[in-house]
Parts: C-alpha cells; sequence; structure tokens
C-alpha cells in the first residue's frame, strides 16, 4: 500500500468534482471548489474520520469494500477505480460482464428519437433496443435467439443478412464488424460470450476465419454506410455513436446530411407501416 500516492490520489479526484456533479447542492458557504471530506464520506456510506484518515495518510489499510465505495462515491472511471485497488495494495479487480439490462438514462434518450433511425448494441454486437424507424430501415433485429442475436454471426453464417448492402461494401463491413469482435475479445479475453462466438465462426466461416486471423483493426471514424432498401432505395448514412457510463452499450444513430437526396428518403420511412419489421437487415 503506498500511503502517500492514494492519499493524493484521493485528494485530486475529490477536488476535482462539484457538488452539482453527485447530486448535492451548493451552499453560499462554499469558498473553495470540489467536494468536501465529509461529502465523499456521505456519498460513500462511511464515517467522515475514517475517510479523512486515509486522505491524511494514516488509518488501516482500506478493505476492498471500502476502495469500491469510494470510488463509486468520486465518481471514478473504471481506469481510475483500478489505479485506486493497486495503490492500495490490491490486483485490480475484475469486472463482471455486464447483461442486456440497458442503462435507463439510454432507453430514455432512445424514445425521445422519434424522427431518426436510433438502436442500442451491446459490445457483441447483440441489438438489445430499436425504435420504430431502425425497425423500418434495418428490420427487427432483437428478434433473433442463440448465436443469431450476434450481428457478426448472422453476417458470416446468413446471406440474407447481406441484402440491404450493396454486394461492393461487403468486404469492407465484414472487416469492420471481425474488428469490432476482436476489440471485445481483447478487451475481454475470458469471457465466455465471446470465446463462443469467436469459435463458431473460426469454425464454421473460411471467411471470418481469414480476416479473424489477419488482426483487424479500425480506428474512431466509421464510413459512410450504404443501403439499399427495397422500399425507399438507397441510402448513404452516418452513423454517430453514444457509449453508456461503463462502456458497455452503444447508443447509434442513423443520419443524412440535410438536402441531399438520402435525407429525403430516410424522412419517408416514417410513412411506411409495418410490414417490413421482420425483414433482415444488417449494420453495426
Amino acid at each position: 500500500m503506498d500511503r502517500a500516492e492514494l492519499a493524493d490520489f484521493l485528494r485530486t479526484r475529490r477536488e476535482a468534482l462539484q457538488p452539482e456533479d453527485v447530486g448535492l447542492p451548493r451552499t453560499r458557504r462554499r469558498r473553495t471548489g470540489g467536494l468536501r471530506r465529509e461529502e465523499v464520506a456521505e456519498l460513500g456510506n462511511m464515517s467522515t474520520d475514517y475517510y479523512s484518515r486515509i486522505e491524511q495518510r494514516r488509518g488501516p489499510r482500506p478493505s476492498e469494500r471500502m476502495l469500491s465505495a469510494i470510488a463509486r462515491a468520486l465518481r471514478l472511471s473504471p481506469e481510475e477505480y483500478d489505479h485506486l485497488f493497486r495503490l492500495a495494495g490490491y490486483a485490480a479487480p475484475r469486472r463482471v460482464a455486464p447483461g442486456d439490462r440497458v442503462n435507463p438514462g439510454m432507453l430514455a434518450v432512445l424514445d425521445r428519437m422519434e424522427d431518426t433511425p436510433a438502436q442500442i448494441f451491446n459490445r457483441l454486437g447483440e441489438t438489445l433496443a430499436q425504435n420504430r424507424l431502425s425497425t423500418l430501415l434495418l428490420g427487427d433485429q432483437t428478434r433473433h435467439t442463440g448465436l443469431r442475436r450476434a450481428l457478426a454471426y448472422r453476417w458470416f453464417t446468413d446471406p440474407a443478412e447481406r441484402n440491404l448492402l450493396p454486394p461492393e461494401d461487403h468486404a469492407r463491413h465484414g472487416r469492420t464488424i471481425t474488428a469490432q469482435l476482436l476489440a471485445t475479445h481483447t478487451r475481454a479475453p475470458s469471457d465466455p460470450r465471446t470465446a463462443a462466438l469467436v469459435g463458431e465462426l473460426l469454425r464454421t466461416s473460411d471467411e471470418f476465419a481469414t480476416i479473424w486471423h489477419a488482426h483487424p483493426v479500425i480506428g474512431p471514424y466509421c464510413a459512410p454506410k450504404h443501403i439499399d432498401h427495397p422500399r425507399i432505395g438507397a441510402l448513404e448514412l452516418h452513423g454517430q455513436t453514444l457509449l453508456d457510463p461503463d462502456d458497455s452499450h452503444v447508443l447509434t444513430v442513423f443520419t443524412a446530411p440535410p438536402g441531399t437526396e438520402s435525407h429525403e428518403r430516410l424522412r419517408s420511412l416514417s410513412t411506411l407501416d409495418d410490414q417490413l419489421t421482420a425483414s433482415p437487415g444488417a449494420m453495426p
């Protein structure tokens, strides 16, 4: 345990937070920025004396449970959380992979998107929620079960999954999907669901295996997607993404520049009925 570094780290993170950041009121008597020690203690459900002793480089070594409480109180990022544990002399804890329960705040954002297609994915490329326009654009991607829930599995095992994309985009799209799955596997190599998906694709798809063994890596920029929609025609769309706080789910919004033909066609989606909501689509 590095008492000095631990104390300094906690102090800097405490002073970087404002009461409004953690849902506390700002009083007129507050003269300095940052949270007070008693406020951190209250948020972490511990005594002010206990927390103060840690910042003062005194007291016993905090337990892992208390460190977790302090990390939550200070709104530490996953990387800062790990750093805190190491300063206290513990190994960084293994995180449990999040389930399919979507952050309520992210769902609230999705619910308010009534004029543009949007959907929420997890890191395996499984669609957890779609709004109506996304379903009309790409088909109902939440209906799948088992391995078919993952876009990568459908892309490399079901030819119908490629119907919405022009053939000249298939190679690039397959590489992008594989690179995203590789990044997920790299972040959590022991995750059984990821390992099962990768193993099955390596066994059943030569195309996937070839791309996988080339170790594809993509940057944050994503090229426009081209879709050949059976009812509104060809579209060129951009995907804007929003990550939830723990970086496990992604909200993707599909847009087209105003004034373009794709923009006008995208607007016409809202006038369609729901006959095609079960048709296959493909969009990471």
